[in-house]
C-alpha cells in the first residue's frame, strides 16, 4: 500500500509515517508533502498512491485548496487538530478524520475501514463539494472567536469580531483594523487566525491578509490572472493581491 502523508510538523510526519509502518508490513511511505504548494506540485506528477494521509491546517494555508488545484484520485484520511465530537461526527463517511496527535487503535481502525471500502475507493474521486460539505459541519461545531483584546497604552480594549475587517501580517508582526481605520498589534499569527475566525467570514488571500467582504472597496484584475483588492482603509502592508491559484475559490467564497 503506497501512501502519501501531507504534514507541515515534521516530526509529526516521522511518527505518523513509523505508526503506518509499523501498523502493517505491506505499507510503504511513497512520499511526504509538507505545504499545500508541495503537495500540488508532486500530485502533479499521478504517482500511484492507494491512500493519502492529510493534515487539515498546513502552513501556507488549508489542505482543502489542494484540491481546487489538482485532481485528488486517492482516497483521504484527514488528521486534525478539530475537537473529537466535530471528529466523531464524520465517522459514517469513507473520507475518515483522525484527532491530533494520532492514536495507533484509530489508527489501525482507519486503516481496516480504508481496507473494507477499497473496492469502492479504487472507482471513486474526492470531490471538492462533498470536503466543504464535510468541512462546513465541522465548522458547525467549533465556536469562533466573538471579540479579541487588545492593549491600547495601559488600557486592554475589547474589539468585536463583526467590527474587524481585516488583519494582516506586517514586519513580523499580526495586526487587526477595525471598520473605523484603527489597528491593533495582536499575538496571534495567520496561521492561528485561520482556525480562530469564521471562513464564511474572513478569507485568506494570500499570506498576510485574511478580510471580509465589507473591507473591499474595489477590485481590480492584475497582472498574471491575479486579482488586485482595493481597501476602505488603506494598510502599511501594501498591495493586496489574490493569486492565481486562489482566484476562483476567491470569487466563489465572494458569490455565496
Amino acid at each position: 500500500m503506497r501512501i502519501l502523508i501531507v504534514e507541515d510538523e515534521k516530526l509529526a510526519a516521522e511518527r505518523l509515517a513509523g505508526m503506518l509502518q509499523k501498523a502493517h508490513a505491506t505499507i510503504e511511505i511513497a512520499a511526504t508533502a509538507a505545504s499545500v504548494r508541495k503537495a500540488v506540485e508532486l500530485l502533479k506528477l499521478k504517482p500511484r498512491l492507494d491512500l493519502i494521509f492529510m493534515d487539515i491546517q498546513l502552513a501556507d494555508g488549508l489542505s482543502f485548496e489542494i484540491f481546487e488545484q489538482v485532481t485528488v484520485e486517492a482516497p483521504v484520511i484527514f488528521t486534525t487538530a478539530y475537537d473529537a465530537y466535530a471528529v466523531r461526527a464524520f465517522k459514517v463517511n469513507s473520507i475518515d478524520y483522525l484527532l491530533k496527535p494520532v492514536d495507533g487503535t484509530e489508527l489501525q481502525a482507519a486503516l481496516d475501514k480504508f481496507r473494507r471500502l477499497q473496492p469502492a475507493a479504487a472507482t471513486a474521486t474526492p470531490q471538492l463539494g462533498a470536503l466543504e460539505q464535510a468541512m462546513q459541519l465541522l465548522q458547525g461545531h467549533k465556536n469562533y472567536k466573538s471579540r479579541f483584546v487588545v492593549k491600547v497604552g495601559e488600557h486592554l480594549h475589547m474589539v468585536p469580531t463583526a467590527d474587524i475587517m481585516c488583519f494582516y501580517s506586517y514586519e513580523k508582526a499580526v495586526f487587526l483594523q477595525t471598520s473605523a481605520g484603527k489597528r491593533y498589534a495582536i499575538d496571534y499569527t495567520m496561521e492561528q487566525l485561520e482556525g480562530l475566525t469564521d471562513p464564511q467570514r474572513y478569507y485568506r488571500v494570500n499570506r498576510s491578509f485574511l478580510i471580509c467582504p465589507e473591507a473591499i472597496k474595489d477590485i481590480l484584475a492584475w497582472s498574471n490572472s491575479r486579482l488586485k483588492l482595493e481597501l476602505r482603509h488603506a494598510t502599511p502592508a501594501g498591495e493586496v493581491v489574490v493569486s492565481r491559484e486562489k482566484v476562483q475559490a476567491f470569487k466563489t467564497w465572494l458569490d455565496r
